[in-house]
C-alpha cells in the first residue's frame, strides 16, 4: 500500500508542478499562465506582464489570420473566453509550504481541476472560433496555438 501511496503522491505532485506552470501567470504569467494555449512553455511573473504578453500575442495571432469580417465576431467571443483573469495568481511557494502534505496536495489537486475546467471553457470557445476558418488559416491557428510552434521546433532538432 506505502508504494500505491507513494506513486499516487508523486503523480498528483507532477500534474501539481506541470499544472502550475500552465496556470502561472498567463494565466499564471500567460494563461495566465496559465491559461492560454499559446503560452505553452512560456514562463513569465507578474499579473500585468502576463496580460500584456497575452494581448500581444493575441493580436499578432489576429495579423497573421487575416481575418474577414464574418470571422471578427467569432474571434471576439473566443478572445473574451480565454482572457486570462487578472487576478488569478498561482499559490505562494511559502504558503504552501507551510501546510502539511496532505493539504498541500489538496490545494494542488484543486487548482488542477480548476485549471481543467478552465481549459474545457477554451476548447469549447476554440472549437466554435476554429469552424469558422478556412483551411488556410486553419493551418496558421495549428501552427501558432496549442503548442503548434513549439511542436514544429522540437520536430525539427
Amino acid at each position: 500500500m506505502n508504494k500505491l501511496y507513494q506513486s499516487l503522491l508523486t503523480t498528483l505532485l507532477a500534474a501539481g508542478i506541470s499544472g502550475a506552470a500552465f496556470a502561472a501567470p498567463p494565466a499564471a504569467g500567460g494563461p495566465g499562465p496559465g491559461s492560454d494555449p499559446m503560452m505553452a512553455g512560456e514562463h513569465h511573473q507578474g499579473g500585468g506582464d502576463r496580460l500584456q504578453h497575452f494581448q500581444r500575442r493575441q493580436t499578432e495571432l489576429h495579423d497573421k489570420l487575416k481575418l474577414d469580417a464574418k470571422q471578427e465576431a467569432a474571434w471576439k467571443t473566443y478572445i473574451a473566453a480565454i482572457q486570462p483573469s487578472a487576478t488569478q495568481q498561482p499559490p505562494q511557494r511559502e504558503d504552501m509550504r507551510k501546510l502539511p502534505a496532505p493539504e498541500r496536495v489538496e490545494k494542488m489537486l484543486t487548482a488542477m481541476r480548476e485549471r481543467e475546467a478552465m481549459m474545457s471553457k477554451h476548447l469549447e470557445a476554440m472549437k466554435v472560433f476554429y469552424a469558422t476558418l478556412s483551411p488556410l488559416q486553419k493551418q496558421i491557428f495549428d501552427d501558432n496555438v496549442g503548442g503548434g510552434a513549439m511542436m514544429q521546433h522540437h520536430r525539427h532538432r
